[in-house]
């Protein structure tokens, strides 16, 4: 039995070793002089490891490998012997792995082939081969799956990253001013042959991404080495199996946090401080010059704050979920303002916040008189998800709503009207029901206020409907690993589609019988997975002058956006949540504990007098916050864009805060 279990085992380690016949290594060193074209040297390893190319150059290179079981650690070292600035790249041709056959991942920024996404921004559809500046990634990593066989390898860089330096020009080769730890990683079709490419110090290729839909020429970066002065250089290749992308971006993910164990952010606010300090957002805020009241949060300017004249119910303004974040924390500390001007804005959309056929006003603008005519299922959830909040609220307390009631009814009854016959919403419509973007990709967000609504007023219409949309994700999204257009500002693969999914399972667990729990706690699992590769696992470097750097801002928890929006944000509302619960119900201790670093690191940009972070008002959040080479407009790494929505982010944030929300909505005698 001892020998049949120790060749059992012997056989699975064999399985999982890299083979050398399978990852064939190309390498190669750029040198510049500064002022003339850089030229590049091919180069071979030789028994003792060092890598050479055909003419003395004045820079050495070791390269030592150590097998650890399914991974291979590769440390590359380079000692100048005279000043050089030099650029290193290691290709890993996976010789088994044609690159027609196989799907990629780079975290937080590549899934599948990105072919969701537009020309302008990276995709299959400028080039089939991309290499990208590691901090552009959640995880710096890069990993191709075979459809064919399930196979999968991966690479992650691994080092301290405590440095940054400023660069003059965003394309072309450029010597940095100073030192960096960012290098590069992708993949490339070498001649039908898919492989893996990395290297030191960054060089984005075949275009660098520098603003919203803005491709610039490749860019190479060269460091400076003294003579006589070392590099070390440290990455990990790891080969692995998966039933399809879903599980092979599952299994990376468990590996990322297992190789970066992300801490929690010491020094965190409490929930008590923090809501205390978001709360001078409902004061400041406030708006009452127009038939809508509302807490102003779109279209501002982060230097000074000042109100406008725009009002959104959802997406980024969160009008009515803020009213009732103010009304509930009003309440609580006793505070009459809050308290009236919460319940001033809720009026005022009663009487005026509808269309004709019953839809939310989605978006005014007061300042030039315009209001828009296009509808969106996900502004028009979040609506209905905020007045649901606020109703079952207010019947707690005694006090009750039927016209309300009658108005949320009428919007319900219009989602059924839009429902499709496969379950999904379109993403865009107009008053009259005519579709103008019948694409799929934000139907969870409608799963939400359904199965909110059954629970509320007892109607099993709701709940069917939050079924069926439970089967078009299934079928669509989850089942195909395609999240996507859940986002309004941006039409790509996005993080808000998948933490939608996932969390429009949550809320049909909590709303079903036992025997409809458990399918419901797995697709939000799964889904999850896909959320969690958005968030960082890590702590992007900044340079001196970048301000997220000078006041120690950390980027591990913090989640990018999309891929056509470069940037981390705040994004999370009770995704968190979530996490805790599925921890607990699946047993998964990763999730609690990466939800508590995400927790306790998205609360250390609070402005507060002394700490404004660049921020006019307190308590106004920060949303654009640029952590690589990339802004949406304006201001470039180390800054916000120049306008910024702190309505979606002080909401995002309070439902952070607020983790018990959920239960006690669908099961009030846990409270």
């Amino acid at each position: 039995m001892k020998k049949r279990l120790l060749s059992v085992v012997l056989l699975l380690f064999s399985c999982a070793m890299i083979d050398a016949q399978e990852v064939q290594s190309e390498y190669k060193i750029t040198l510049k002089s500064p002022g003339n074209p850089a030229e590049s040297y091919t180069l071979t390893e030789d028994v003792s490891g060092y890598l050479k190319a055909s003419q003395l150059l004045p820079i050495e290179i070791k390269q030592q490998k150590e097998e650890h079981g399914s991974a291979t650690r590769i440390t590359v070292t380079l000692r100048a012997t005279d000043l050089v600035y030099y650029n290193f790249e290691e290709v890993c041709k996976l010789t088994t792995m044609q690159h027609a056959d196989c799907q990629f991942l780079m975290p937080g920024f590549w899934y599948h082939r990105n072919m969701r996404s537009p020309k302008e921004a990276p995709s299959f559809a400028t080039s089939d081969s991309w290499q990208v500046r590691e901090d552009r990634l959640s995880t710096p990593l890069t990993g191709i799956y075979s459809d064919k066989t399930g196979d999968f390898y991966t690479v992650v860089r691994l080092d301290k990253f405590e440095n940054e330096s400023l660069a003059t020009h965003s394309a072309g080769e450029i010597i940095l001013t100073d030192k960096t730890s960012l290098g590069f990683t992708g993949f490339r079709n070498v001649g039908g042959t898919t492989a893996l490419v990395f290297g030191f110090p960054y060089s984005e290729a075949p275009k660098t991404y520098i603003r919203k839909l803005t491709l610039a020429p490749a860019v190479q970066a060269f460091e400076k080495l003294e003579k006589g002065e070392t590099r070390q250089l440290v990455w990990e290749i790891r080969k692995g199996k998966a039933a399809d992308y879903s599980a092979f971006v599952a299994d990376v993910w468990n590996y990322s946090y297992d190789t970066y164990r992300p801490q929690v952010y010491a020094d965190a606010m409490s929930t008590a401080e923090a809501k205390r300090v978001l709360s001078n957002f409902f004061t400041e805020s406030y708006v009452n010059k127009y038939d809508l009241k509302y807490f102003s949060g779109v279209h501002m300017r982060t230097d000074d704050c000042e109100s406008t004249g725009s009002v959104e119910v959802g997406f980024v303004g969160r009008v009515l979920l803020n009213a009732f974040n103010a009304l509930e924390y009003g309440e609580e500390t006793n505070n009459t303002d809050l308290i009236n001007k919460a319940n001033s804005v809720f009026d005022s959309y009663l009487k005026h916040g509808f269309t004709p056929n019953g839809f939310f006003r989605e978006f005014v603008d007061y300042s030039h008189n315009n209001e828009t005519d296009i509808y969106s299922i996900r502004r028009q959830s979040e609506g209905a998800f905020a007045i649901l909040n606020y109703l079952n609220y207010e019947k707690k307390q005694g006090r009750k709503h039927p016209e309300w009631e009658a108005k949320i009814k009428t919007l319900l009854a219009n989602f059924q009207k839009l429902q499709g016959q496969d379950g999904s919403f379109p993403r865009k419509f107009d008053d009259q029901f005519r579709v103008t973007d019948p694409s799929g990709g934000s139907t969870p967000s409608a799963t939400l206020p359904l199965t909110m609504a059954y629970t509320y007023f007892k109607n099993k219409e709701y709940m069917e409907s939050a079924k069926r949309t439970a089967v078009y994700l299934e079928k669509e999204l989850i089942s195909k690993a395609d999240y996507f257009s859940s986002t309004l500002d941006a039409n790509c693969e996005d993080k808000e589609a998948s933490l939608y999914a996932s969390t429009a399972m949550y809320y049909l667990a909590m709303a079903s019988a036992p025997k409809e729990r458990d399918r419901y706690i797995d697709l939000s699992k799964k889904a999850a997975y896909f959320s969690l590769s958005w968030y960082y696992m890590w702590d992007v470097p900044f340079a001196q002058g970048q301000m997220l750097g000078d006041v120690g801002f950390k980027s591990r928890g913090w989640g990018n956006v999309s891929v056509e929006n470069n940037h981390v944000d705040v994004f999370i509302f009770e995704f968190a949540t979530v996490l805790d619960w599925l921890a607990k119900e699946r047993n998964e201790p990763r999730f609690s504990q990466f939800s508590s670093v995400i927790k306790s690191s998205m609360l250390q940009l609070m402005p507060v007098k002394g700490h404004m972070f660049n921020i006019g008002k307190v308590g106004y959040y920060p949303e654009v916050v640029q952590h690589t080479n990339w802004d949406y407009g304006k201001n470039g790494k180390g800054f916000y864009n120049d306008i910024f929505a702190p309505g979606w982010t002080v909401a995002s944030l309070w439902q952070m805060l607020s983790p018990d929300r959920v239960e006690t909505y669908f099961n009030p005698k846990k409270k």
